[in-house]
């Protein structure tokens, strides 16, 4: 392992000036005001991984978000493209999450300065994660505020609107199906807050070149960008009856698994799955413990689809066949809840 400065004894999401707490109180606290504008045509309550709009036959799901700040690796480095990437990804993942196939995608970027090269770099991203989609580049918009982001800053959010293709169906959720879970790409774009903050306490820089990264500088494993599971997922659907998924973002996977398990729980087995190498560096400078790997980050698992036993197999193979390794990683339970052990 490269040498470790860190003379913290544990860090944490907290610490680093994240509260996952302060987030789901401010969720909560939005739920009334989203009432007052309710129409007859939705169909979900806030909180969900998408919002439900049913217009006509047809049922839309829409999804907003942004990338954090993984955006300032990107500025350190002055690489944009991939963080346009991950800009789709944490959208159309979130829409597929909620049975979506998504349809389109627009974004908002924010500078304090306006570039050509970096708004090209961006969209170039975006166009390249809405392919991997299938799904339109629609328009966006292009903000020049140098009081609000200083010197370079920027920030980018998008969102996108899918329709269903897929809802639960019988036979439903029952105690000893499996959680499938597929590998992330790495840290995807969540807890970046607290990586930085780790980094920066170990004295590593961004260019610096690793043994643990097989060739790669500590940025470039940072930017990897996140990965899309839109068409292995809904290859999956055609061929396996799929219970549950999630999309593991931030709240990890004892947050966001049990969003579409209802009363039922699951029982994680953190040893079976292999680990992306820059997680395991970032854990070991960080003394990160297990409870801040599953609850900040993904720990390795990007997305979960819950299947019968009997369907485990045939659905590992359908997503290695699609390039998507994956494995079985627990179980349901009857108890509320997801347990990583």
């Amino acid at each position: 392992m490269s040498e470790v400065k860190n003379n913290f004894h544990e860090l944490t999401y907290e610490k680093a000036g994240v509260s996952i707490e302060r987030g789901q109180a401010a969720v909560e606290a939005l739920r009334p005001w989203a009432a007052m504008t309710r129409r007859p045509e939705v169909m979900t309550d806030i909180g969900g991984f998408a919002g439900g709009f049913k217009l006509g036959d047809t049922e839309l799901l829409a999804g907003a978000d942004g990338v954090g700040s993984k955006i300032l690796i990107a500025e350190a480095l002055g690489v944009y493209h991939t963080i346009g990437i991950d800009l789709v990804a944490m959208n159309v993942n979130d829409v597929l999450a909620a049975g979506g196939e998504p349809l389109f995608f627009l974004d908002y970027i924010a500078m304090g300065r306006v570039t050509p090269e970096r708004v090209t770099a961006l969209v170039r991203g975006m166009a390249e994660g809405c392919q991997a989609a299938g799904c339109a580049l629609l328009g966006g918009e292009t903000a020049e505020m140098p009081d609000v982001y200083p010197g370079d800053g920027c920030d980018v959010s998008g969102f996108a609107v899918g329709r269903r293709r897929w809802a639960p169906a019988d036979p439903p959720i029952q105690r000893g199906d499996v959680v499938v879970g597929l590998l992330s790409s790495g840290f995807h774009a969540n807890g970046y807050q607290l990586i930085r903050h780790i980094v920066q306490t170990t004295g590593h820089g961004w260019t610096e070149t690793l043994p643990e990264l097989d060739g790669q500088s500590l940025g470039e494993a940072l930017l990897t960008p996140t990965r899309i599971y839109v068409r292995p997922v809904m290859t999956l659907w055609e061929q396996v009856h799929v219970k549950a998924m999630a999309h593991i973002t931030g709240g990890g996977l004892v947050e966001n698994v049990p969003r579409t398990l209802g009363s039922w729980g699951a029982v994680i087995e953190w040893d079976r799955w292999p680990h992306p190498s820059i997680m395991n560096l970032i854990q070991e400078w960080g003394r990160l413990g297990r409870r801040e790997m599953v609850r900040t980050f993904n720990g390795g698992i990007g997305f979960t689809v819950v299947v019968d036993k009997e369907d485990v197999d045939q659905a590992l193979s359908i997503l290695a066949a699609s390039g998507t390794p994956a494995y079985p990683i627990g179980e349901i339970v009857d108890q509320p809840g997801v347990v990583v052990q």
